[in-house]
């Protein structure tokens, strides 16, 4: 921050969330119930639950790399390390990969997931590579740019190349989240509020499940009520995402250095590589939950099961089938031999016959008819179908291959970008090279703004959503959310930036459809972003579910989005406000809330927002916008949010 103001403005945020949310916890204006936690000096503490291959993963192990001056010794950086990787690939897949079977490490190296803060703010630290790998760090930047202490953000990092079950078995995961969560409460006074993105989302939802067997049944609710204010998903592949299986048969690098062979052998060898897999909203499994206080056995599978919507519509409620793939004449490894082999081989087209195509929906991807399939042809399926059948069918908590219903918490906030070209369907042939790279993808299925392309610019029939997703998770997955809302929603659409209200759009009490998607009948200017919000106008008694769909916003980049900090400050703090007037703060106008909000209008040759901005020149400013800053009215600006 720059200027007086920041001082003023951290000291009134603090003075609110010390004064105001002890009345908020006892019943101020529009309070939730009784349940709600009542102490004399409550804060909130903010947990985060990084996403898939946000957390750096550090050397437990000495390793010296031949051919290379760098080895690999305790506490160095894994991942993501660049100088190591390019200098020493093999010695760093000795300690990124994982035994596919039981998800052990390498006999010569091992790696185990940072601690704190720095684990999840930049993984590659650097000049270059630091801004390259940015995740949290300006998330981060906002609490402190807002006062808030150092002890009141707690980052859970993870393993996240392990399946569930084993986060649990070898590191005790759950049980430590269980414990930093009760640590909180201790420590700050209040509960909690739970930020998770992508993949995190998924490791928050199995621990929601996994409390249900530690805690006494009739004290479930009570726990998570006095240590958990809010739930924030952002981002979250509610029913998997198509990425995942581009990743599992031809690679995906993610922009890493490596080729995309390399990256599916390593990809392939964790387990969490399944828990993303896309999967069908018609297709659930027995509750385990009451399994475990049944008579029945704790050890068999959850019986599967489909309703009938699932064979009466095509695709499994995605917009496409998943894979679409050419299947070899031959089978086994001469159905891709080597370029040296293949000029040995003197075989006819009719000696090979002609391939088949075979197409399969989420859920024959998930339930594991895939996998079957390609045993013959793909080395690999065998590995991952035992994955699929150990860490995720036969789980004894949960199958998280299964449709995620509203959990009981009293506060929901769901967020993703939309209307981004993202991938939804894959062709695949077989390439002629050998293992790993013996399949090639020949089209690609997109989604974009309500329309289904192929690679080639055509347009492909299927059944497109409203929108399309994120770049990275498609538009149905992200908005199943959507059904955790209540019977009756109202929708707002407002520009993502400052505004004064005079774009915003509002429909009250609309009614929502189970398992339906809620379009709004709203208008769009096409050069504008905008944010549409659905908020329950009638829901369960003590609970808030709301749904934010961003427009353009990328999956990986959306934690760090401006307007998503701005929107999430403003609701916590109308939240916890004891004279606020509503269940959720007004959509009316938004002003600038720091310093980087100002700039200079040329055409008006003036600083913008002049009734909440004005020019203040300070040594070392390089332009006029830099040297527009709030005037000192800073707790005034966070009333008009009341």
């Amino acid at each position: 921050m720059r200027g007086g103001h920041a001082t003023l403005l951290a000291a009134s945020f603090l003075l609110l969330l010390l004064v105001a949310i002890p009345a908020a916890y006892g019943g101020g204006a529009g309070g939730t119930d009784g349940s709600d936690f009542a102490g004399g000096h409550g804060k909130l503490s903010g947990i985060i639950i990084p996403g898939f291959a946000s957390t750096q993963l550090r050397a437990w192990s000495i390793l010296d790399c031949p051919y290379s001056p760098l080895d690999f010794n305790p506490l160095d950086l894994v991942w993501l390390d660049t100088t190591k990787l390019l200098s020493a690939v093999n010695c760093w897949l000795k300690c990124m990969m994982l035994d596919p079977y039981n998800q052990t490490d390498h006999p010569e190296c091992k790696s185990r997931p940072d601690g704190g803060l720095s684990a999840i703010t930049e993984l590659d630290p650097g000049y270059i590579t630091g801004p390259l790998s940015s995740v949290w760090k300006e998330w981060v930047k906002w609490c402190i740019e807002f006062g808030i202490e150092a002890n009141a953000i707690i980052a859970v990092p993870y393993d996240w190349r392990l399946p569930p079950n084993k986060l649990e078995e070898r590191d005790l995961y759950f049980h430590k989240l269980k414990i930093t969560l009760e640590t909180a409460l201790k420590l700050r006074g209040g509960p909690s509020i739970v930020f998770a993105h992508s993949l995190g989302n998924n490791v928050f939802r199995y621990f929601l499940e996994w409390l249900k067997l530690e805690i006494a049944p009739k004290k479930y609710v009570k726990w998570l009520d006095d240590h958990i204010h809010a739930y924030f998903a952002v981002g979250a592949p509610l029913l998997g995402a198509t990425e995942t299986i581009k990743a599992t048969l031809s690679g995906f690098t993610s922009g890493l250095p490596v080729s995309e062979g390399t990256a599916r052998l390593m990809f392939n060898s964790f387990g969490s590589s399944l828990w993303m897999m896309p999967f069908s909203k018609h297709c659930r499994a027995e509750n385990g939950y009451l399994k475990h206080f049944s008579a029945r056995s704790k050890k068999g599978h959850h019986t599967y099961h489909c309703d009938d919507h699932e064979f009466q519509t095509n695709y499994s409620g995605w917009p496409t089938n998943i894979i679409n793939i050419e299947i070899p004449a031959i089978r086994g490894e001469e159905a891709y031999p080597s370029f040296v082999g293949a000029t040995q081989v003197n075989m006819s087209d009719a000696d090979y016959g002609f391939p088949t195509l075979l197409s399969f929906s989420a859920r024959e991807v998930s339930d594991g008819t895939f996998f079957r399939a390609m045993a013959d042809y793909d080395s690999d399926s065998q590995r991952l179908l035992y994955q699929l059948e150990q860490s995720y069918h036969g789980d004894p908590v949960l199958n998280p291959l299964t449709p995620w219903d509203r959990p009981p918490l009293r506060n929901i906030f769901c967020i993703y970008g939309t209307d981004l070209k993202t991938e939804v369907g894959y062709y695949y042939a077989p390439s002629g090279k050998p293992y790993p790279d013996n399949w090639i993808i020949t089209d690609v299925i997109y989604e974009l703004e309500g329309s289904l392309y192929s690679r080639s610019g055509n347009l492909v029939e299927g059944n497109p959503g409203a929108a399309s997703g994120d770049e990275t998770v498609p538009y149905n997955s992200l908005s199943w959310c959507k059904n955790w809302l209540g019977s009756k929603v109202n929708i707002t659409r407002a520009p993502q930036s400052e505004h004064d209200g005079s774009d915003v759009q509002v429909d009250l009490d609309v009614e929502r459809e189970p398992e339906m998607d809620i379009i709004p009948n709203m208008t769009r200017s096409p050069r504008v972003k905008y944010i549409t919000y659905y908020e329950d106008s009638e829901s369960l008694p003590g609970k808030r579910t709301a749904v934010w769909e961003l427009d353009k916003a990328n999956h990986r980049n959306i934690v760090r989005s401006p307007v998503l900090m701005r929107e999430l400050w403003l609701e916590m703090w109308h939240d916890i406000h004891p004279d606020k007037k509503s269940e959720f703060v007004t959509k009316a106008t938004r002003g600038p809330l720091r310093d980087e909000d100002c700039y200079w209008d040329y055409g008006k040759a003036r600083c913008a927002w002049a009734e909440h901005c004005e020019y203040r020149y300070l040594f070392g400013d390089v332009h006029l916008g830099q040297s527009c800053r709030l005037k000192n009215s800073s707790a005034d600006l966070l009333l008009h949010y009341v």
